[in-house]
Formats: structure tokens, sequence, C-alpha cells
């Protein structure tokens, strides 16, 4: 998942897009959705975002519901726990083992709810449109540290060793039948664990090794190929945010239940 997800956010119809623009669009998105108090805007703010990963960005809409799956899940269990479990306020007796769904906790699930979709949903813009180099050298411009920088840049290619490590040794295995049966498999399971991560270390060493052979000194420098911050982005930005802004306030006063 995690090298699809690195795949998309190089390989789709905005990654050319200016990642300031895209970066605040996602987090100050992302805001309005968490300080909503209906959940309206939130799964508003859900949909359009979806629409612009699948039909703008062009990403696989199979993958992308896998990469929302599981928060969709955890969201619609602690709404139905919140529903059975949290108010004061009787709507439906179940009329199974005494479980009454309340109007309050229903409602308070609901915004729950469809904070987490509309949340995620600006996350998963962010991270599938925006390769991560991109996303560096906006921290560098606004004067991070370059030791986190460098520090996190590194920490990110190491989990790709440790995922590429892992897969050959699974790979490798499976050919030898390691798996074929539950007492193989434990077996096979825990000689990976136990080799995973010397492997990967090792691994970790020969590209330290490779980018000191290439002048490495302590700074990764990266060519960044985007568009710039134009006029029209910025009016569109503001637009988008002031309208969502309305709608926060236009829906204040009305209830889902």
């Amino acid at each position: 998942m995690n090298i699809s997800i690195d795949y998309h956010a190089h390989n789709n119809k905005l990654s050319d897009y200016n990642p300031q623009f895209k970066i605040l669009l996602g987090i100050l998105t992302l805001i309005i959705c968490l300080i909503s108090q209906k959940p309206f805007i939130p799964f508003l703010i859900a949909l359009i975002m979806s629409s612009i990963i699948i039909f703008k960005a062009h990403i696989p809409w199979r993958f992308y519901l896998k990469f929302i799956g599981v928060p969709l899940g955890f969201g619609a269990l602690t709404l139905l726990f919140m529903a059975f479990f949290f108010g004061t306020q009787p709507l439906f007796a179940t009329g199974i083992g005494g479980l009454t769904i309340y109007q309050d906790g229903l409602n308070l699930g609901f915004l729950v709810f469809s904070r987490m979709v509309g949340s995620f949903a600006c996350l998963g813009f962010l991270t599938l449109t925006t390769p991560l180099n991109d996303i560096f050298s906006q921290l560098h411009k606004l004067k991070i540290p370059d030791i986190f920088i460098e520090l996190a840049l590194l920490m990110y290619r190491s989990i790709f060793i440790f995922i590429d490590e892992s897969d050959r040794m699974y790979h490798a295995q499976q050919t030898r039948l390691g798996y074929n049966g539950l007492k193989n498999s434990y077996h096979s399971l825990g000689l990976l664990a136990s080799n995973l991560f010397i492997k990967s270390w090792f691994k970790g060493e020969k590209v330290h090794l490779a980018m000191e052979s290439r002048c490495y000194q302590g700074e990764l420098r990266s060519l960044n190929k985007y568009s710039s911050l134009t006029l029209k982005h910025i009016l569109m930005l503001i637009f988008f945010e002031l309208s969502l802004i309305l709608g926060l306030y236009l829906t204040s006063g009305l209830k889902l239940i």
C-alpha cells in the first residue's frame, strides 16, 4: 500500500500542480471540517475531495476505496457505538437485549463519522496528489531546520527499504513452500521477523555508502518540477474556503435527526 501511495503521488494528473496550493487547500479544508458542528459540510468536503481525487487526479477508484476503507470502517463502528451507548433521548428501542438508539447519541455519532470521513479525504487528497519531496521542499521554505527534514526524508526512504526486503524474503519463503500448513507458516513468519531487521540494517548501510560515494555531505537535494502559484489559484482557494465557511453558518441551525 505504501509503495502504491508513493507511485500514485508521483503519477497523477495533479502531481505537477503547485504544492503550496495543494497543501493550503488540504490543510485549510481539514481545519474547516474539524471545527464544523454539523455533519453536512464534512460530508460535502468528503464528496468534493473524493471527486477531485478520482476524476481530476485520475486515481483509480478501486485503489481509493481500499485507501479509505479502513477509516470508513472505524467511523461506522464509532457511529454505531455512540448511537447505542451515548445519549439521554431515546429514539428507537430495538428489542434486542434492551439496546436503544439515542437521538442525541446518533447525531453526535454522525458528526464524528462525518469529521473522520471528511478529514481523511483531505489527507488523502494531499497524500495521493503531492509527492513527499514537494512537501519537504515547502517545509524548507517555512524555515524548518534542515536536520529534521533530512531525518524525515531518510526515515521515509528507510521504510521502503524495509518493505522491499520483507517482500523479497516473503516471496522467497513462498517459493519454498514455507507457508504450506499452519506449523510451517508460524515457523517461516518467525524466521522472517528475526532476520528482517538485520537484513534491512545491512541494506540501509549499503544505501548510505552509495550516497557517500556520490558526495553526500548531510544534505539531500532534489529537483522539483511544478507550476508556480498563480493569482487564479489564490482566488480559487479563497472562494472555495469562504464558500465552506458560509456553508458552516447556513447549516448551523439544521438538525440531521
